[in-house]
Parts: structure tokens; sequence; C-alpha cells
């Protein structure tokens, strides 16, 4: 009996001793599940996908490529008052500050490119520029090619010659050499174009086209040239005493033709109506005569009231 009790007790140790044994033991960590879960397992919602952003109200409008780039890539030629580096190597000018001006009111930066003023219109057609603003006179045959502003400076044709030449009237000319900037509102007063004739006087002139106004006055200052006609605006500004071509001078009392500037964009752009408005308010609140005044320019009485 004593042995049975014993044995009964040893098996109740190895019993115990193995329980404790599997107890302490760490657990094994279960295998990983390699298992590539299905595209749409039913259960989880799909990742949203992301939204396109709107489009803009007309994407082919001529506002939205231009806002699009965030600048308005201005096209200009070297013609002061208008567009120019003052004494300072500053770029300046009436056209200049009034383009940063209607820019600032857009929210597009201004950026100013300088172009051959003959190929202008192929530049603007291009998108290398998005307007020309640069004392652009208003034709019918630039309103048929092009998207144009409402006038906004005054402007004639004038002869510039040398002070001391003794030329009085357009009659004094005739045979003599003239020039004037390629494409520009002097030469169809020379040679004509479909909307205009020439005047009869300079038709029968000697005429070289130049590339830039101001080579019109450098050729008539170094006696290349008889005369040179082009804008008053210019003219006014760069000739007679003070200025560098205080040898030269308009021919008193002889204005070819009256004219009015138009800021150019691409024929339909919806671009010419919000300038537009953008002017009447640079009107309204005074920036714009106090442009005019500055530079000595007469605003259009489209927009002067």
């Amino acid at each position: 009996m004593k042995k049975t009790r014993i044995l009964a007790l040893i098996m109740m140790l190895v019993l115990c001793v193995g329980i404790f044994a599997a107890c302490g033991a760490p657990a094994t960590p279960p295998a990983a599940d390699t298992t590539t879960p299905p595209a749409d397992s039913g259960n989880a919602a799909p990742p949203a996908a992301d939204t396109p952003a709107a489009p803009p109200a007309d994407a082919d409008s001529d506002w939205a490529y231009v806002s699009g780039n965030g600048k308005m890539v201005i096209g200009y030629t070297d013609y002061a008052p208008m567009n120019y580096f003052d004494d300072n190597g500053e770029f300046t000018g009436f056209d200049t500050e009034y383009a940063l001006a209607i820019c600032e009111k857009l929210g597009v930066e201004a950026e100013f490119v300088e172009i051959n003023w003959d190929t202008k219109e192929l530049e603007l057609e291009g998108k290398t520029i998005d307007c020309i603003w640069n004392g652009l006179t208003i034709t019918p045959e630039r309103e048929a090619a092009m998207g144009i502003t409402a006038p906004y400076v005054k402007n004639a044709q004038v002869i510039v010659v040398k002070a001391d030449s003794g030329y009085a009237s357009t009659a004094d000319l005739i045979g003599k050499c003239l020039v004037a900037e390629v494409s520009s509102a002097g030469e169809m007063q020379i040679i004509g174009s479909a909307d205009s004739e020439p005047n009869a006087d300079l038709a029968q002139c000697d005429y070289v086209p130049v590339t830039k106004q101001t080579d019109c006055l450098s050729e008539v200052k170094a006696g290349t040239a008889d005369a040179a006609v082009l804008d008053w605006t210019l003219a006014s500004t760069m000739v007679g005493e003070g200025t560098d071509y205080a040898d030269l001078m308009m021919i008193p009392n002889v204005e070819l033709a009256t004219e009015e500037y138009g800021i150019a964009f691409r024929q339909g752009s919806d671009i010419v109506d919000m300038v537009n408005a953008a002017t009447l308010e640079l009107v309204a609140d005074g920036t714009l005569p106090a442009l005019a005044e500055k530079y000595g320019l007469a605003l259009a009485p489209a927009i002067a009231g």
C-alpha cells in the first residue's frame, strides 16, 4: 500500500513538471500571410480617386492661355515716350507704365519683349508675344487682322528735318530722300496702303524704309536722308533743344494725318474687353491722366471723357 502511494506521488510530480514546462516555453509566432489580397475584397472601401481640376470656363480663350502662363508677353520697340530706356538705363515709358498697371489689375506678370515691327503680326499669331503695346496706330486693315482695344492716345504723323534745311512743306521734299519705319503709319503716308492713298507730294520722294523710328532720326541727323515721317508722340520728345537731336525739328504746321493708338491682341481675343474695362478704371482713379501728363501725351476722346 505504501509503494502504491509513493508511485502515485511520483506520477503527479512528473505531470506537474510537464505542465510547468509547457507554460514557460516561448510561443512560436504565426507564419506571415503572404497571400496577395484580391483587388476588391468587398469589405474595405477602395481608395478615393484624385478629383481633376475644373477647366476654365472657356479653355480655348486667349485669357485662359495668358492667365495659365501667369504672364502677358508684351511686344514693343524702343520708342520714346511709349517704351524706352531712360538715361539711367531703366525701362520705362507711357505704354510701359500703362501695361504694368493693367497687368496688376488682371493679376498677371508683364513681360516685355523687343520685336521687329515689320513682323509684329506674325509674332502675335505665333504666340511669341501676347499683344503689341507700343503706340500702334489703329487702321481698318489692322482691325481686320487683330483684336484692338478702344483708342487710348491721340497722335499725328509729322515730318522731321534738319533745323537749317529750309524745308517748309511737303512740296519742298519732292525728289528728296525720305525715311520711315517699315510697316508704320509714317510709311503709309509715303507709299499708301490698302485703305488709304499716299500723300501726293511724298509719293514723289525717294523712299528708304528703316527698322525703327529712332533710326529715322539717326538718318536725318547723319545727312543720309533729307527728312523722316514719324509719330508726333516720338518727335515731340526726341527732337529740338535739350534733346540728343537738337539740330532737328518738325516742319511747323504740317500734320499729315491725325490718328489714335490701340493695343493689339490676337483676333477674337477676350482680353480686349478686359483691358478696355481696366483702362476705364485707370482713367476714373486718375492713373492714366497722370501718365499722359507725365509723358506729354493727349488721351483719346473715347476714354478722356
